[in-house]
């Protein structure tokens, strides 16, 4: 190591990704160190922090020279930070983080951490835990107080559309998030940015940050604003009783085709948090996937996609 500069250092691991991206992207090789210190400015060269960014000591002035020219600005001795990656996720979910550090845990993924040597990366599981049992909570106030009228099972019902795997990746793909999340380089491969799971969980997980950081109010208005939409829905008449199912087994049927077959593709997850994932397949061609916290769920979803399908290419599959 006697040959290798520390020319960075800094509290967030985000941060340090970014730097050693820029050195990499001008062939500039780098590597992760750990350092216990903290820095009263996170990314001041040569401060303190606790991931530094090392580089052979012939190419430490140049990485210097690069990390100084990408910084926003620098005015006397403020050290300026570089550009904050979260702010456009920040303004979309119209709250702003005290504690920055707990919005960059909720959108680590374990891959990240596996890869992490230095044993200084949290991934954002136990954070998906705890978002799991707020979003369960307030979705269950905002039922009891939005609809008086419904009975046990109406709200139970709504809530499970509310909280499913495919709701909350509809909403994390509306905010983005899939863009912000901070992955392994296997992950990155695989598409993660796009996986349902991957993103309904970091949702969870964002919103436990929201929680920590803002307590429960700041919890309960982000949801309150996320899910106003679908309360609208909830609304209109006929929104209870569709069934994706029977309706795809009748569309099928109209058409003499033989009824739909559902295959479990794949289980993930804990025990206490399966994620299902199942295709629908008609005459042996496979019209389309569903992923769900429950098997019914999952089937469910895979119907509505397969008849979304359907009506929009206007032919059953070919016999």
């Amino acid at each position: 190591m006697s040959d290798l500069v520390v020319v960075f250092r800094t509290s967030s691991d985000i941060e340090a990704s970014i730097v050693s991206g820029l050195l990499d992207s001008r062939g500039i090789p780098s590597i992760r160190t750990s350092d216990p210190r903290m820095a009263v400015f996170p990314l001041a060269v040569g401060g303190g922090g606790a991931v530094g960014i090392a580089v052979h000591e012939d190419d430490a002035a140049e990485a210097r020279r690069l990390i100084e020219s990408h910084r926003d600005e620098v005015a006397g001795d403020k050290v300026v930070r570089l550009r904050d990656e979260f702010e456009g996720l920040q303004a979309a979910i119209g709250y702003r983080f005290r504690d920055r550090g707990l919005l960059e845990h909720a959108l680590t993924h374990k891959s990240r951490a596996h890869e992490d040597l230095s044993g200084g990366v949290r991934d954002n599981e136990s954070l998906e835990f705890l978002g799991d049992a707020v979003l369960g909570f307030v979705v269950a106030d905002l039922l009891f107080r939005e609809f008086p009228d419904f009975d046990e099972g109406q709200k139970s019902k709504v809530k499970a559309a509310l909280v499913s795997t495919l709701s909350l990746a509809r909403l994390a793909e509306r905010l983005d998030l899939g863009a912000h999340l901070i992955l392994g380089r296997g992950e990155e491969k695989t598409g993660g940015r796009h996986k349902q799971a991957l993103l309904a969980d970091a949702y969870e997980a964002l919103l436990a940050a929201v929680y920590l950081d803002g307590g429960l109010e700041a919890a309960r208005g982000f949801l309150h604003r996320e899910f106003a939409d679908a309360i609208r829905e909830v609304r209109r008449p006929g929104y209870f009783g569709f069934d994706y199912k029977s309706a795809l087994q009748e569309y099928l049927q109209a058409r003499d085709q033989p009824p739909p077959v559902y295959r479990v593709l794949a289980e993930s997850g804990p025990d206490h948090k399966k994620v299902f994932q199942i295709d629908v397949v008609v005459d042996a061609q496979t019209l389309a996937s569903g992923t769900g916290r429950t098997k019914k769920d999952a089937e469910q979803e895979a119907a509505e996609r397969a008849l979304e399908r359907l009506r929009a290419d206007g032919e059953p599959p070919s016999r």
